[in-house]
């Protein structure tokens, strides 16, 4: 209500009113802010002499491609020894009641975002931040780190976006701004998807909350377009800015009952982290629903964007006619377009894989369920399509898939929010699938472990991105529950509950939730992940948990 998608509905409150809301809403004081201290490092940071890539998860996706698999080497983790992981550390965020910032990690420093839009830089073994830095608003994608010439002292910088449209880079050492820019774009635009380095050139994907301002029946709606702005890595120029909807919104001369002028195309914005093809020059982006009839063209579609000017240079739609805001939600009248949804949109990165033998192929999960193959040489044709799910609000696919060669690993949420399906075709959980053909290979159901308190907020359905490793997946669920796969034929060798209490290592409460959006980090012989949601009817948290096999 402060900053997020009900800023505009909420504007008329004081904080002690929105205060009052949020604990209702939630059942608890996790509205209430906390400020506390956080436990400080002693000695400032010290990278190793000798930095390379083996030291490095460096972005949402972990690689260009958005593979979201990192080596054996790297993680430190095996089919072996992943039964051995035990809590090492919580850190609490203070006043938070989501944690959403996937952790990157370099050389044994972890650098995250949070709600309050804090940036920290905390030590891997100890916990204790060496540095924090203040963000305008909410950091909820994860940050890129870049080694670079640019960057005074060790060479590393770090870029991320915030939910106000601001873009912004740092000193990785000291946490010193380096260069602040903004989106300078719509007004209710805003920063999910991960920015994504590449060639010296930062792509920051471009969406928005517009779609619940049109809950407001006095709301002109819509006039958000999405998009990606490329800016220079450098000193935060802007090389170029392209659209989602090529044309600009107009009055289509149709008026709300209030009389209130309804524009198009609108909507059709870009949640993910971009992939990037440095073979073809060319950047792949999924997107979402449009906001006004008639849904336009590229809603619900694979955009390929050309590296250097921006261009689009082909588009692949793979569900038309989905028009949808928060007015079809809330069951108004005023601002729903005709096609009223279903919206299922692509909130997931793709995935470029590529095999020696086999070629190249682009893999795209959806929240309807179905997961789909597209040639990246033929404008996006699409060369198989695999149903795993119903889908809903929160997927079907919601976050993000991985790949370990030619295996997909894609989470199935399924999660029932208004009685929109049958309990009885649900089906949350796990798939492995052949990324050439389609084909699944293995499947693992997500058993109901919720406990009768915690319904329906609580829920087993898998929307948060999985990671891999050799022999691995790691997934984690509304139920807050983080699992440990075989990636061979889906056994659970390990999991945990995190939805409970901690003693964080500052000495103050810490409470896991569910774990909605960001996948789980795999770094020599540890595993981070946050857990907490307090939003879209999920289960609050504050907590960044630091698992290891030591």
């Amino acid at each position: 209500m402060t900053n997020g998608v009900m800023k505009q509905q909420s504007a008329h409150l004081l904080l002690e009113e929105k205060t009052r809301i949020a604990n209702y809403l939630s059942g608890t004081d996790k509205g209430e802010a906390e400020n506390y201290e956080i436990k400080r490092c002693n000695q400032p940071i010290k990278f190793a002499t000798t930095q390379n890539e083996q030291n490095t998860v460096k972005s949402w996706g972990f690689d260009g491609r958005n593979t979201r698999k990192v080596s054996s080497e790297l993680s430190g983790l095996s089919v072996g020894n992943v039964s051995g992981l035990k809590l090492k550390w919580a850190f609490a965020y203070p006043g938070a009641t989501r944690a959403r910032s996937q952790p990157v990690i370099h050389d044994g420093v972890i650098y995250v975002g949070s709600q309050h839009g804090k940036v920290y830089a905390i030590d891997l073994d100890t916990g204790c931040t060496f540095w924090s830095y203040q963000a305008q608003a909410e950091v909820r994608s994860a940050i890129s780190i870049v080694k670079s010439a640019n960057s005074p002292d060790e060479g590393l910088i770090i870029y991320f976006g915030d939910f106000n449209g601001a873009v912004y880079a740092l000193n990785g050492l000291t946490g010193e701004e380096i260069w602040k820019t903004h989106l300078n774009d719509h007004k209710d635009t805003i920063i999910t998807g991960s920015p994504k380095f590449y060639d010296e050139v930062l792509y920051v994907p471009m969406s928005s909350n517009e779609w619940a301002s049109a809950a407001d029946p006095s709301y002109e709606c819509c006039s958000f377009r999405g998009g990606i702005a490329a800016f220079h890595a450098k000193d935060g120029s802007l090389k170029w800015k392209s659209y989602s909807i090529q044309e600009n919104p107009k009055d289509t001369g149709k008026r709300n009952p209030l009389d209130i002028p309804i524009l198009a195309p609108s909507g059709v914005p870009i949640w993910n982290s971009p992939t990037i093809d440095a073979k073809r020059q060319l950047l792949y982006v999924g997107t979402g629903e449009s906001y006004t009839s008639p849904a336009a063209p590229t809603s619900d579609a694979v955009l390929a964007f050309s590296l250097t000017d921006g261009k689009m240079v082909w588009h692949r739609q793979l569900l038309a006619g989905d028009a949808w805001n928060m007015s079809c939600f809330i069951g108004s009248n005023y601002n729903c377009p005709e096609e009223d949804g279903p919206d299922m949109d692509i909130g997931a990165s793709v995935i470029l894989i590529e095999d020696e033998k086999k070629g190249e192929i682009i893999v795209v999960g959806q929240k309807n369920g179905i997961v789909h193959g597209l040639s990246p040489d033929n404008f996006g044709k699409i060369i198989w399509q695999t149903k795993i799910g119903v889908g809903g609000y929160a997927g079907g696919v919601h976050w993000g898939m991985a790949a370990e060669g030619s295996k997909i690993f894609a989470p199935n949420a399924d999660t029932n929010f208004i009685g929109r399906f049958k309990d009885e075709d649900r089906r949350p959980g796990l798939y492995a699938i052949d990324a050439f053909s389609g084909e699944k290979i293995w499947y693992k159901k997500a058993i109901d472990q919720c406990k009768l308190k915690d319904k329906p907020a609580c829920d087993p359905g898998l929307s948060a991105a999985v990671s891999a490793t050799d022999g691995l997946v790691f997934a984690g669920g509304f139920d807050g529950i983080l699992k440990a796969y075989n990636a061979n034929n889906g056994n659970i060798l390990w999991q945990y509950n995190t939805n409970q209490s901690f003693s964080s290592i500052s000495g103050h409460h810490a409470y896991g939730g569910s774990i909605e959006a960001d996948g789980p980090v795999l770094y020599k012989g540890h595993v981070l992940v946050n857990s907490g949601y307090l939003y879209g009817s999920r289960m609050a948290g504050n907590v960044l948990l630091n698992f290891s096999i030591d």
